[in-house]
Parts: structure tokens; C-alpha cells; sequence
């Protein structure tokens, strides 16, 4: 697989974007990240750290060992601060993987067993497609729960990123290969 595959430019989109809103939620407090809303994981937190929860348990079937959750979401909930830095660091490992991984690799069939304890198994391709389209969905929400708050904030789009990010990835990438 090449370093410039779809895969890997999602994984890396997907970081880039997370870290964007990720930035856009750090620019308000903590009390107003923990505050009880009407949103299905209760709160941004809460929803930020339902996609690290999610990344946490496909990196453990991608490595395969038992994944470390036994739900979607955590009961008790990690500092902000923590959250963010645990996704940032995920998603880069993501993005890395993608990078590294063969054709062979990104095919290959994955089983694993489900939080509610039902069967699965997705290829490695087909994991990070779900992660990204995961953390995009929830991404949008946290935005709609942040533009009250915060007004106008840096875009997370795909286009941008393309614009403005994926230039300089692949600028990099072709420079540590020489």
C-alpha cells in the first residue's frame, strides 16, 4: 500500500480533524465541557471520550487482544484534558498504521467479539473506514453543542483539509523516504 492511499488519507483527516475540534472545545471551560445536555453521551466531554472509547476498543481488535471496555461510554468520566490528549495520540498511531500497513494487511479479516458480546469480524480497511465516519458523525454534534458557546469556530471539513493539510503530509512523507 502506498503512503498516499485512501485509507491513510482518512486516518490522517480523521486526526487532523479531531484536533481541530478538539482546539475548538479547549477554548471553553471545563465545567462548560462536563455540563449536563440534552446529547446522547450527556455532555461534549462525554462525547469526545465516546470516541476514544471506540478508537481504544477497535485498536485493541486491530492488535488482537481483549478490548479494555465493557461499554460505549465510560461511567466515570477522565479529565478534558486527558480525553483529548489520549485521542490525539490514537488517532496519530491511527494514521500511522494506515501508512505502514500492505494491501495484504488492510484486507485481512479481523474477528472480534462486540461490547454486548455478539461476534464480529470487519477487515482492517473496514475498521478505520468506521472510525472515521464514526468520529465524523460525532464530531458534527459536538459542533452543534459548541456554536452556542463559542459562535464560529475552525472548520473540520474534508476539503480543507485537503487544501490545507494533505499537501503538506505528503511533502513530509516523500521527505523521509529520501
Amino acid at each position: 500500500m502506498t503512503a498516499f492511499s485512501t485509507i491513510h488519507r482518512m486516518t490522517a483527516y480523521m486526526a487532523w480533524a479531531d484536533d481541530v475540534v478538539l482546539s475548538n472545545a479547549e477554548r471553553i471551560s471545563d465545567a462548560e465541557l462536563m455540563e449536563p445536555r440534552d446529547a446522547l453521551f450527556n455532555s461534549i466531554a462525554g462525547t469526545f471520550d465516546h470516541i476514544l472509547v471506540i478508537a481504544e476498543i477497535f485498536w485493541a481488535h486491530l492488535a488482537g487482544r481483549e478490548n479494555p471496555h465493557r461499554a460505549r461510554r465510560r461511567s466515570d468520566l477522565p479529565p478534558f484534558s486527558e480525553t483529548a490528549s489520549r485521542l490525539r495520540e490514537i488517532d496519530s498511531r491511527y494514521a500511522a498504521k494506515a501508512e505502514k500497513w500492505t494491501d495484504t494487511e488492510v484486507n485481512e479479516t479481523i474477528k472480534f467479539v462486540y461490547v454486548n458480546g455478539d461476534e464480529g469480524a470487519m477487515t482492517r480497511e473496514d475498521i478505520l473506514l468506521h472510525l472515521v465516519n464514526h468520529a465524523t458523525y460525532h464530531r458534527g454534534f459536538v459542533s452543534t453543542l459548541l456554536y452556542p458557546i463559542i459562535g464560529d469556530s475552525a472548520a473540520s471539513d474534508f476539503t480543507v483539509f485537503l487544501r490545507d493539510i494533505w499537501p503538506d503530509v505528503k511533502r513530509t512523507i516523500r521527505e523521509d523516504a529520501a
